[in-house]
């Protein structure tokens, strides 16, 4: 994958324990204040927001650019953070819409011949214009900044070389007086190159494009939150959706951080309602799990091509669609795979180099012609400089192989105006429409109609306890683990178990008298279930994205789950499509004590 590629890519996944309010007495004091009036100026507001830190808000009232994410022309605010310790570090300069203004704003607080450090969340050429000037008045200051976004930056300012210092999840930084910073890399399609930080004398979380919102006000802080609702959700939609699994995984790295707050790269400092927006986070990546998927391919040489694909998802996720996004610079083969055979619709976006697409395009080409159904509603979309032929080879190839297109292929000249973006959502839009009717065309008419369906649903109202069963291979000395909730309790005395399990679910590894197993019993609002399918399938190796440990039989113990029970197979009959295993329960142990046990519910009994 070439450095360059990655640069010009990024141009661009139960409520408990509620924030306290911040005491009036360390409510931060405002350096600049100002009142909100119609067509005001752009302008910086400053602010303490913690021991040595502040925050220097870059504000524009208006829309800031022609990016989906900004449509509710409710302006946005794009955040800086100053820590001044024994050592000066400087978090997320803004974009070149604010160089003049925020570098002026900023020389006001700080001798830029003093700085050490400037961090970043992640690197665009939009940023970049106003890191070169300020690289040009801070020439002694170390870019600190995630390996992706070093690699681009070298490549794109060689000189810079001797000066950038890459950081990986866990390395820390001292500024001294206790600010000793720790770093997260979050990676995501949209950004490869995502950074977060965090500081523990302040407990602020520095988050970048998480947690933020596009909304201009005078308000620094959340405490009006329930105000901010719908833009919040709206930023979510436009820029996280189509990367759920990998804002999930990033979730997982914020919970490691004590924090008592989340500086943004948009909108307000988030203090008053930190759990419930972290809350809201998680059930927002879960309602993604909808029944129709499509994913959503691109590689984007300047930016414009992701950009389109925004756009795109935006009006798909709009009208009940789950997006998967796959930036297909980052992606492997097996990912790419893995997404096209699961997904009911695709969707290719490309840019044309030299008269041809990108290799990496190429590439997920080859897997969808040789791997996705022909039934599989298809579409193209792409930005260009000179002639597009990239988009005409991908329309052409699906054409060929029979795929019928969701939508007439898009072609962009150079970059998207707000018409364009319209056009894109509105075909993402139509996408979803034909992808339903095409959906409903193929399913098969019941039969048995109100009555089988009325039964289904009705045997469809049994619930229970979601859970992993981890067995061992002890012949090949490998675990292996499958999602279930197909568990109840069968006897007192002795306690044990009732489980039903498939021929494809590890049934070979518990159907005899004497074979272990675990029950991991899941938490509910902890998303384990990601890295575990309802089917074992050879090879896979789930374990090696969890924290686990080793059971007394053999198997492995998930200590993200709620409980776990070791358990040995006493009898198993065969029944229907399933194997029943009863099996007794030998050790058992409550992991947490406070939460509740994930429940699974369906809508039919007919499947799972």
């Amino acid at each position: 994958m070439g450095n360059k590629v990655l640069i010009e890519n990024f141009t661009l996944f139960p409520i408990t324990n509620y924030q306290l309010p911040i005491p009036n007495s360390q409510f931060p004091k405002l350096i600049m204040s100002t009142t909100l009036t119609p067509n005001r100026k752009r302008d910086v507001q400053v602010a303490e927001i913690g021991e040595d830190t502040v925050i220097l808000r870059s504000r524009t009232w208006e829309r800031l650019k022609f990016e989906v994410e900004y449509s509710r022309q409710k302006g946005t605010t794009a955040n800086s953070y100053l820590i001044q310790a024994d050592k000066k570090a400087l978090i997320d300069p803004p974009g070149e819409s604010f160089t003049e203004i925020y570098l002026e704003e900023l020389r006001q607080h700080l001798d830029l011949t003093t700085l050490n450090y400037i961090i970043l969340g992640h690197v665009n050429p939009n940023r970049t214009a106003t890191l070169e000037v300020l690289i040009s008045q801070a020439p002694q200051a170390t870019i600190i900044c995630s390996r992706p976004a070093a690699n681009a930056l070298k490549t794109a300012f060689p000189e810079w070389k001797s000066r950038i210092q890459a950081v990986r999840s866990e390395d820390t930084l001292d500024l001294g007086g206790g600010h000793k910073l720790k770093f997260a890399t979050v990676p995501t399609p949209r950004w490869a190159d995502g950074l977060c930080t965090y500081d523990a004398a302040t407990k602020i979380l520095y988050t970048d494009k998480f947690f933020g919102a596009h909304i201009c006000e005078d308000t620094l802080f959340d405490k009006d939150w329930k105000s901010l609702d719908a833009e919040r959700r709206y930023y979510f939609d436009c820029l996280h959706a189509p990367q759920t699994k990998q804002v999930e995984a990033a979730l997982e790295k914020f919970a490691l951080f004590p924090a008592k707050s989340y500086a943004p790269a948009h909108g307000p400092v988030v203090s008053y309602s930190l759990s419930r927006f972290t809350y809201d986070y998680r059930q927002w990546c879960q309602k993604q799990e909808r029944e129709l998927s499509v994913a959503l391919l691109y590689a984007s040489a300047y930016g414009n091509t992701a950009i389109l694909a925004g756009a795109i998802a935006n009006g798909l996720i709009e009208n009940g669609v789950k997006v998967e996004s796959i930036n297909c610079e980052l992606a492997d083969t097996e990912e790419i795979t893995r997404t096209v055979e699961a997904c009911d619709g695709l969707i290719i976006g490309s840019p044309t180099l030299g008269g041809h697409a990108p290799t990496q395009i190429q590439t997920a080409l080859g897997i969808i012609l040789s791997t996705a159904a022909k039934t599989k509603l298809a579409g193209v979309f792409g930005s260009y400089g000179w002639s597009g032929e990239a988009i005409d080879l991908i329309e052409n190839k699906f054409k060929d192989a029979n795929y019928r297109l969701g939508f007439e292929s898009i072609r962009v000249r150079f970059a998207a105006t707000p018409s364009i973006l319209q056009e894109c959502q509105e075909k993402g839009a139509l996408f979803a429409q034909n992808l339903k009717k095409a959906k409903k065309l193929r399913t098969p008419r019941q039969v048995t109609e109100a009555h089988a369906d009325r039964t289904e649903q009705a045997v469809g109202r049994i619930v229970g306890s979601l859970c992993v069963v981890t067995t061992r291979d002890r012949e090949a000395d490998t675990h292996k683990g499958v999602l279930t909730s197909w568990v109840s309790q069968a006897t007192f005395s002795p306690p044990g178990i009732m489980i039903a399990i498939a021929e494809e679910q590890n049934a070979d590894l518990m159907r005899h008298s004497g074979d272990k197993f675990v029950l991991n019993i899941l938490k509910e609002g902890r998303n384990v279930r990601r890295y575990f399918s309802r089917h074992s399938t050879l090879g896979d190796n789930p374990f090696i994205n969890l924290s686990s440990k080793t059971a007394v039989n053999g198997c492995l113990i998930l200590n993200e789950a709620l409980s776990y029970l070791e358990c040995t197979v006493q009898n198993q009959s065969k029944c229907g499509d399933r194997w029943l295993i009863y099996a007794v329960v030998d050790n058992g142990e409550v992991l947490e004590n406070e939460g509740l046990a994930a429940m699974e519910h369906r809508k039919s009994g007919s499947h799972c």
